[in-house]
């Protein structure tokens, strides 16, 4: 069967900053956004799948840490490890990006950090 026929669409959401700088990186290496989605998503994918056949937990509490439903310090835990440093070289090992705050957050400290530099 031909790859292209096992392919089915979905409907998505994603930042509108960010697919612009997709579409940037995707015309850097004369590819498209879906391959580049495509071929992320399948790493991420076999990754967890590996982890789990393996009964390795340590990719779940970096990728929840990575989604932002762990914070560092339970991830810490979790991992046993002993510093930040270890977890920041641990997330760039998994390839995965390190949680952001919601953006409406990140405006409420600027705001704050612009009024106390004000004062």
């Amino acid at each position: 069967m031909p790859l292209a026929t096992r392919n089915v669409n979905f409907t998505g959401s994603v930042d509108r900053d960010l697919l612009k700088r997709a579409k940037i990186v995707a015309a850097q290496f004369d590819t498209s956004v879906n391959a580049l989605f495509n071929t992320q998503l399948r790493y991420l994918v076999e990754t967890v799948e590996s982890a789990d056949e393996q009964k390795n937990t340590n990719y779940s509490a970096l990728l929840n840490f990575s989604l932002g439903r762990l914070n560092y310090l339970d991830t810490l835990k979790t991992l046993r490890l002993d510093s930040k440093e270890d977890l920041f070289l641990l997330m760039a090992q998994a390839h995965l990006p390190m949680p952001r705050l919601p953006q409406a957050e990140t405006g409420r400290m600027k705001k704050a950090l612009r009024e106390l530099l004000a004062n």
